[in-house]
């Protein structure tokens, strides 16, 4: 899990896109299987999902963020510090 955590962290924009594309795919997919749309409408269709999705991926990415700093900087205020002479 950290292996992909950290090729994440070092390609943003690439795994970004790629979520983007696959979620792109993927609706397309879903779509013609399933609905009888001309065939400009399931791509917007699909790029409004894609962007969806990608959407809230980066909103979990922020809250997740987010709470790791905090979760940090309460480890860093609860640990004693060495120099402190009482």
């Amino acid at each position: 899990m950290e292996a992909l955590q950290s090729w994440v962290s070092e390609h943003k924009l690439t795994s970004i896109g790629s979520l983007w594309a696959s979620g792109v795919a993927a609706s397309l997919a879903y779509s013609r299987a399933r609905t009888p749309l001309k065939p400009s409408l399931r791509l917007i269709h699909a790029r409004m999902h894609a962007q969806a999705l990608t959407l809230a991926v980066l909103s979990g990415a922020a809250v997740y963020h987010y709470y790791e700093k905090h979760a940090e900087e309460r480890r860093e205020n609860a640990s004693p510090n060495p120099h402190h002479l009482t």
